[in-house]
């Protein structure tokens, strides 16, 4: 008699719970849904139209300042570089605010819009001649923009630096979250390499440069032909168009939730590991401090494991009496609720920042490249300037479309790595993406050193062929050799696109936490920022402790009489020591070891089918 109310109880919770199961299943299913591949093509869209309008906005903007604005070179090409290295910059803040409390999807579109904003504002400019000064077309004694004229021209400039900040370390980190990807349970990065994530490092990449080169070839044709209302107003159009494109897909996509400032969860990890600096290691790193509910939301596709590197962290795990984890634990009190993360943090956000500090010995080596390679393309256009560009009788090429060349091969090559090297590779290596992104990105640095000195050659043969002509002291002179000699370099920075720049975005995405990849993201933007400036550095000595003017490297004027192969000597030699300290680091490198989650759903599934059995299946268990 006494059985049955249990009995109904029993069943009437069993009910219940099966709804809360079912509910759970239903949610579970939909946000299976999300994501995927049928969301790349509007997350796609968007990048390409946004990459269309800042590369037609920013690729021919000197002309602009000096043709429209009046402005001297000199002070046209410093704004260009001072707001270049502000847009560098921002990423750095973008991502902060998208890991931190926005998220990736409401970041990429709230920056979309002010970018929008700051592209309209300067077309308007460039429409209404009431913000410019008179033509001067003999730039001769030419009036200069005024100071507020000047300052509509900043701050459109300061809003595209801002939105780009947000769109640059969010969009490929955003895309990648809607790919699914599974890792075998408890083994290392390295040996696992989702190939269907990694395709979408390639074909991202690829998309960017078809953006690219249209814009380099109707943008700048329109600007130069047309007039500048419609050379701004297509980038600002196509800037339009990627907002609706990505805001269309919303419904689709799978949208992570930020877990809190990542900036913060490093700095309470430094503090408690200093608040314990005397305590005393446990002999198994199993009685570290752990907490999957506190994790929840920075570990969702798995927890990362401990590692014996950097071990002075993990004194920000040790577990001291004074933390009353036990007192809370018997209380079945939330000790996730209660916690002072400022003295006691999980092995897990211990390992996120160990995952950080891996990371930046390989991410510093990017810095040198960059820095050794900032002005190439400038003193590339130099050198065109001087040879015979013709490509038939009455068409000649112009100097800046140099470098569509170096687009168009690695716009080549992307597919052919991918078909070609892979599969070829994969049979020696045995690795599903043929080699490492740190081999990928190896391989890169030496095509950029022989890239610079294939270009050192080139100029050798240049002045060679200038003083055989007597035309060392015209600097206005066209020496009669072909410009396409320039074409081999060109194609060897676009291999070098392939390996060095997809690699280093795979490497900053695969090996950073996964709460942190948005940051890991604008690292890659803050170290092109930061090699911008030691380039300018590097440039700036050279021009003046390199000689007088008849015997400077870099001269202002005659490049004929210049020394341009020995700057590119020492280029190569810089690159051939970041190099050598890039082996190095990737050598010792270590991958960081995630455990999927998948297997700790499996086993805490297993824990409950034993432990909360409903008590009509006890009883015919009996």
């Amino acid at each position: 008699m006494d059985l049955k109310p249990q009995m109904q109880s029993g069943t009437i919770k069993t009910m219940a719970e099966e709804n809360v199961e079912n509910d759970d299943i239903m949610k579970t299913s939909k946000e299976k849904k999300l994501g995927g591949i049928k969301t790349l093509p509007f997350i796609l869209a968007n990048e390409m139209c946004d990459r269309f309008a800042s590369s037609g906005f920013h690729s021919n903007m000197i002309t602009y300042l000096t043709d429209e604005l009046n402005l001297p070179l000199v002070k046209a090409s410093n704004t260009l570089a001072n707001f270049s290295g502000t847009a560098s910059i921002m990423p750095l803040l973008g991502a902060l605010v998208a890991d931190s409390f926005a998220g990736r999807f409401w970041t990429i579109t709230v920056a979309s819009i002010i970018y929008e904003l700051g592209l309209i504002i300067i077309t308007i400019s460039a429409v209404f001649p009431s913000f410019r000064p008179p033509p001067c077309p003999t730039q001769v004694k030419c009036k200069e923009a005024s100071g507020s004229q000047l300052w509509i021209l900043y701050f459109s400039l300061l809003l595209t630096s801002l939105g780009s900040g947000g769109i640059r370390p969010c969009v490929v980190t955003f895309a990648a979250d809607q790919l699914n990807y599974k890792n075998k349970t408890k083994v290392n990065t390295k040996s696992v390499i989702n190939i269907q994530k990694w395709n979408f490092f390639n074909w991202y990449y690829f998309c960017m440069i078809v953006a690219t080169l249209a814009a380099l070839t109707v943008v700048v044709y329109v600007q130069d032909h047309v007039g500048w209302g419609w050379g701004l107003g297509i980038p600002t159009l196509a800037m339009a168009l990627s907002v609706v494109a990505f805001v269309i897909g919303s419904p689709l996509y799978k949208k992570l939730k930020p877990g809190g400032s990542p900036l913060v969860r490093l700095a309470q990890v430094i503090v408690a590991a200093f608040h314990k600096r005397n305590a005393q290691f446990p002999h198994d790193p199993k009685l570290l401090f752990e907490n999957p509910q506190l994790d929840a939301a920075i570990s969702i596709h798995g927890k990362l494991l401990h590692t014996n590197q950097f071990r002075w962290f993990d004194r920000a795990a040790i577990v001291l009496a004074t933390d009353n984890i036990e007192a809370k634990e018997e209380k079945e009190e939330d000790v996730s609720a209660h916690l002072n993360l400022w003295r006691l943090s999980t092995v897990h956000r211990v390992e996120e920042l160990k995952s950080m500090v891996r990371m930046l010995p390989i991410w510093a080596a990017a810095i040198l490249l960059v820095a050794s390679s900032s002005h190439t393309h400038s003193f590339t256009i130099q050198q065109a300037r001087s040879m015979d560009r013709h490509i038939s009788h009455s068409f000649e090429i112009e100097p800046a479309s140099l470098q569509i060349f170096g687009l168009l091969t690695t716009l080549l090559a992307l597919p052919l790595y991918e078909r070609l090297f892979v599969p070829l590779s994969r049979r020696f290596t045995g690795n599903p993406s043929g080699i490492t992104c740190l081999q990928r990105m190896g391989v890169g640095f030496a095509i950029n050193i022989l890239a610079t000195f294939v270009a050192s050659f080139v100029e050798i043969k240049r002045k060679s062929v200038a003083a055989h002509h007597n035309l060392l002291d015209d600097p206005k002179a066209v020496i009669p050799i072909s410009v396409f000699w320039l074409v081999p370099q060109a194609c060897l920075h676009g291999f070098c696109e392939v390996f060095m720049h997809v690699g280093h975005l795979e490497f900053l995405y695969d090996q950073s936490p996964e709460s942190m990849r948005s940051t890991a993201a604008a690292l890659n933007w803050i170290a092109i920022g930061i090699g911008s400036y030691i380039g300018t550095v590097i440039v700036t000595l050279v021009h003046k402790y390199s000689g007088d003017s008849t015997r400077n490297w870099l001269p202002d004027r005659n490049l004929n009489r210049g020394r341009l192969e020995y700057f590119y000597w020492l280029s190569g030699g810089i690159q051939v020591v970041n190099l050598i300290y890039y082996v190095v680091c990737a050598r010792y490198y270590t991958y960081k070891p995630l455990e999927e989650v998948s297997h700790l759903c499996e086993e805490e599934e297993e824990v409950d089918l034993t432990k909360e059995k409903s008590p009509s299946s006890q009883m015919q268990d009996a």
